[in-house]
């Protein structure tokens, strides 16, 4: 049961953090729930990856500081799709 609720879990926090990501980078208007999901879930693998390689204890660490290293992780990956597809200024 407990494989359920992670996965769960990945997917609410992925969306929540894609779309607060999305809020702050403004391409929430380019985004579905669909590609929330996605940003959000990539961004945490992303932020846990760039802090884990800084040093930061990610072990352990609970839903809201996951939360928050998928918003960071998030907001980089639209950064650089932003970066490199030329949409806006970034």
């Amino acid at each position: 049961m407990g494989a359920e609720v992670g996965w769960i879990a990945w997917i609410v926090i992925g969306g929540l953090a894609g779309w607060i990501a999305s809020k702050f980078m403004g391409t929430d208007a380019q985004q579905g729930i669909f590609l929330n999901i996605v940003v959000g879930v990539v961004g945490a693998f992303l932020g846990g990856f760039l802090l884990g390689a800084l040093g930061v204890d990610i072990e352990g660490a609970g839903y809201f500081f996951s939360f928050l290293t998928a918003i960071l992780g998030a907001c980089i990956l639209l950064f650089l799709v932003k970066l490199v597809t030329g949409r806006g200024k970034a």
